[in-house]
């Protein structure tokens, strides 16, 4: 049986940083763990028309940076200069609501109540705009998730979406859709590949997705690899 690595966690250290950058505590770690979390988890729910790519998320202190990196930032920015201030701060009364009443509750964290309450958390959020929607792996599945629940054959729906990959030149892309495709009874897998992928590979600059799309006949496992180029100073000293 074949044994599967992430593979962005596969090359981290190599081509690819992770996603939270910070330090803390043993104690700590799964509280602010959480908090990460349950961040990335409102924010792509909630402004899910922004086209979020990634959220990178640094903290100083009780200070939490918040970057996203969007194909669409007028929804987040919107046309009034303080609509960023107004998603802050419901975002940081959300994540207070959720400390005190969800993680804090726990008998183990009850240490971390005191230090949170005389100090809490202040978020800041920072934008930045996507250079090539079509070549980012999180925008072209969620026009993968768009279609299939439109109810778009899934070939059809993939051959789109390996066309605008392939417009950015994309030295390779995989695509594979899990689950009752087109609705038969029996569910199956199938994918498709363009270019070179070369998965074993830690030069390798892949970026990877997995999503699901809610369709009338059950859900549909979703999973993209794109192949954006070897970097070769990726294994120097």
């Amino acid at each position: 049986m074949g044994q599967k690595v992430h593979p962005v966690g596969f090359r981290l250290g190599i081509t690819k940083k992770h996603q939270s950058q910070w330090f803390t505590s043993s104690k700590n770690y799964p509280i602010l763990t959480e908090q990460d979390r349950f961040l990335r988890t409102t924010l792509f729910e909630k402004y899910r028309e922004a086209g979020i790519s990634s959220i990178q998320i640094e903290r100083k202190m009780h200070q939490i940076w918040i970057t996203l990196l969007t194909s669409n930032p007028r929804i987040l920015i919107g046309k009034g200069e303080n609509n960023l201030d107004i998603i802050r701060t419901d975002l940081q009364g959300k994540l207070e609501k959720y400390t005190l009443n969800s993680i804090l509750t726990q008998p183990r964290f009850h240490f971390f109540q005191k230090d949170y309450l005389e100090r809490p958390s202040e978020i800041a959020l920072f934008v930045k705009k996507l250079r090539n929607p079509d070549a980012d792996v999180t925008v072209i599945a969620q026009f993968l998730v768009d279609q299939l629940e439109q109810r778009t054959p899934f070939r059809r729906a993939i051959r789109q979406a390996i066309q605008k990959a392939k417009r950015q030149k994309v030295q390779g892309i995989k695509i594979q859709i899990s689950g009752r495709l087109n609705g038969a009874e029996i569910a199956r897998t199938e994918w498709v590949r363009e270019g070179r992928v070369p998965l074993q590979t830690l030069r390798a600059n892949i970026d990877y997705c997995y999503t699901t799309a809610k369709t009338i006949y059950g859900l549909l496992g979703i999973k993209i690899w794109i192949f954006q180029g070897d970097e070769k100073s990726a294994l120097r000293g």
